[in-house]
């Protein structure tokens, strides 16, 4: 029985992104629900699903998993030979705090700079309290290259969970053209040349569900 991932709109959620690109780029097979953000219907069609009350959902035949960072384990322990998780235990330690860093924090730069790929690519008026966490975000990259992404062009060298938990905060970088470092900069290019990432970005042009809350911000 192949999984199925409930995800909202490609254009604005970010948090469907992250499972979705771990299944995709590792070509597992699954089906994909699509429920529209910001649609009358999306709060009553989410809890339809019998899970959480946001997106994403995995099913995986009776069991349903959401949150992003839980799907993320989920699959890892399913698809062993994916390697989401570096195999370094230090490493492994390492990738998982930091995307649990992700998964709790950056409330300024999640709050101002919604996720958008539909965005016309421009600078806006910068806030300045998201400084600090441009900044945390880029040592936090920069300390995973340095120290353990020799080996690739990802946080940990192989593409991992991690990067999938940053490649929300990577589209941001592009489509509020936020300054950001040289290792940032590769970083985020390195992301948004994945096959994955460009096919869910190439589906996200195409969706016309406006989502006020978001589109507000230009």
């Amino acid at each position: 029985m192949a999984l199925t991932l409930v995800i909202g709109s490609k254009n604005y959620s970010s948090w469907s992104l992250r499972p979705w690109l771990a299944l995709a780029q590792h070509k597992i097979p699954f089906d994909e629900v699509l429920i529209p953000n910001g649609t009358p219907e999306f709060k009553a069609q989410v809890a339809a699903q019998g899970a959480g009350k946001t997106v994403p959902i995995l099913i995986d035949g009776r069991e349903k998993i959401w949150e992003s960072i839980a799907i993320l384990e989920y699959l890892a322990e399913k698809f062993p030979a994916t390697r989401l998780w570096p195999a370094d235990p230090v490493a492994r330690a390492h990738a998982r705090t930091i995307s649990a860093e992700m998964h709790a924090g950056f409330p300024v730069l999640r709050g101002n700079y919604h996720f958008n790929l539909r965005r016309k690519r421009a600078r806006r008026t910068p806030v300045p309290e998201v400084e600090p966490e441009i900044a945390r975000v880029q040592a936090l990259w920069r300390g995973a290259r340095e120290r353990f992404g020799k080996g690739g062009d990802f946080l940990f060298g192989e593409f991992s969970a991690a990067d999938c938990m940053y490649a929300p905060v990577a589209g941001r970088i592009v489509s509020y053209e936020l300054k950001v470092d040289r290792v940032a900069a590769a970083y985020v290019e390195a992301i948004t040349a994945l096959p994955a990432y460009r096919a869910w970005f190439d589906a996200a042009q195409s969706e016309r569900w406006p989502y006020a809350a978001t589109d507000a911000l230009d």
